[in-house]
């Protein structure tokens, strides 16, 4: 059930005790109640999918074919391999320790966190909101789904169909803009996570402060591409273009701008417009394999990002505002303190930054926040082991750009003003729970305890502090 706590009196509270009173009485710690859980997402994203792609179409003119590859196929394909492999993730652990304290029975068990508050972004509307809610069931919690407002189709379909597959008593949605955030977060919860920007993220990192919530922040940032000059220039770039051309460009880990030597810059725009006419042979404003930008708001942004740039537009895409529509557009020979450096582009515009070398370029990259993604696209191995060890960043991808989202085993998350924490699969199973370590002390161990109690003999000391004693290896470097 969906609600909207903007005009019901103290509901963010009432719900979130509901959810914490189905959280104490047990129900969702059984392994097989998560699995039918997980299997009914599954069977929301298969059965719902042309509802699902009918609402982002509406919200962000999202193709058909990319809603069912990036969201709805990857939740099913994620949530049933969730409930085989959950068994294993679950399993409670035993530690290898020493033999003396094997009757002690260390243990580790695998306790769900308990009532979550998961906020999810416009962009990817189901992947974002179902992904970490996957991880959340996974795990034994209840949970609150905070859809983007700037979704309302989508928003709305969730209200409709989540009651459907799902107990509203264990798991809500809350749908609304600011005011209803301000009351979400006014609440104690046991783990919130936000993905989204960094402004909005400080205000959640400091609202669950006060509670000492732990927390994940999947953020963003301006995600580089840099290219090693013996690269295969035409390879590189129909690559970086078809990651950048995924939800026109509104994706966390797409290419922000392209850091490239100076005199293959030329031969990377030509390879770009090949690319783009065999893309989009009539161009992408009417595309059916192309997206629109989100809002209003966001395309008037990338004009003017645009209209202030001091590069040159090689590749101009049109633009339909009425339509909220703008086609791809690289920019040439942009420079340190351009429109287009300024903030996270998150749009179908790529700006070309030449460089005279590769360390410029590595050095252009650590003079800046520490991305959520490095893309390199080189075959060199000493390069590509420089750029690990001389970089930061939440990921790195060498020769491709956002095929690692494909990798479920992988973890996924940002690294300083780019985020923390970690998502896909286990990794977020692993965000929503507690590891609880456990030992048993038996009654015939009592013999072997009595040296720790006072008052402590000669010998006694001898043997309690006997490791502070221990020869330390030589070392030198």
């Amino acid at each position: 059930m969906a609600t909207s706590i903007n005009t019901i009196p103290q509901s963010a509270a009432k719900i979130r005790d509901a959810l914490q009173a189905t959280f104490r009485s047990g129900l969702t710690r059984p392994i097989a109640w998560r699995q039918h859980q997980l299997y009914q997402l599954a069977r929301l994203a298969q059965n719902e999918r042309e509802l699902i792609c009918d609402a982002l179409k509406k919200d962000l003119g999202k193709p058909r074919t990319e809603v069912l590859m990036t969201e709805v196929g990857r939740i099913i394909e994620t949530a049933m391999k969730s409930a085989e492999q959950l068994p294993v993730w679950a399993k409670t652990e035993y530690p290898e320790v020493a033999d003396w304290q094997k009757p002690w029975k260390p243990t580790v068990y695998k306790a769900p966190r308990g009532t979550v508050l998961i906020f999810s972004p416009w962009n990817y509307p189901m992947l974002l909101i179902f992904q970490p809610f996957m991880g959340a069931i996974a795990a034994g919690c209840t949970a609150v789904l905070k859809p983007s407002e700037l979704a309302p189709a989508f928003s709305q379909l969730l209200d409709e169909i989540m009651p459907k597959y799902f107990d509203p008593n264990v798991y809500r949605v809350v749908n609304g803009a600011v005011p209803e955030t301000i009351k979400l977060l006014e609440l104690q919860w046991d783990y919130i996570l936000y993905t989204g920007n960094d402004k909005v993220a400080r205000i959640v990192a400091r609202a669950a402060a006060k509670h000492l919530t732990p927390l994940t922040l999947d953020l963003g940032g301006k995600s580089p591409v840099i290219i090693d000059s013996a690269y295969d220039i035409d390879l590189a770039a129909k690559r970086i273009l078809w990651g950048k051309c995924n939800n026109a460009g509104q994706t966390c880990v797409a290419a922000d701008y392209v850091l490239v030597q100076r005199d293959k810059q030329d031969e990377l725009i030509k390879a770009f417009q090949k690319y783009y006419d065999s893309f989009f042979p009539n161009g992408a404003l009417d595309s059916p394999f192309f997206g629109g930008i989100v809002s209003d708001l966001h395309h008037t942004r990338l004009i003017s990002l645009l209209s202030r740039t001091k590069g040159e537009i090689v590749l101009k895409g049109r633009s339909d505002a009425a339509r909220r529509r703008l086609e791809p557009t690289i920019v040439k020979n942009v420079a340190e303190g351009d429109s287009l450096l300024e903030e996270e582009v998150f749009g179908p515009v790529l700006p070309i930054v030449p460089v005279d070398s590769f360390k410029q370029a590595v050095d252009f990259v650590n003079a800046r926040p520490r991305p959520v993604v490095l893309y390199v696209f080189s075959d060199n191995e000493s390069i590509k082991q420089q750029v690990v060890s001389e970089t930061q960043s939440g990921g790195i991808v060498f020769n491709d750009t956002y095929q690692q989202l494909a990798v479920n085993e992988l973890p996924f998350g940002g690294v300083g003003e780019s985020g923390y924490g970690y998502q896909v699969m286990k990794y977020t199973y692993d965000t929503f729970t507690q590891l609880r370590s456990s030992i048993d002390m038996p009654r015939e161990a009592e013999p072997h305890l009595a040296i720790r109690y006072p008052p402590h003999s000669e010998e006694a000391v001898r043997a309690l502090t006997a490791v502070v004693h221990s020869p330390i290896p030589s070392s030198r470097l």
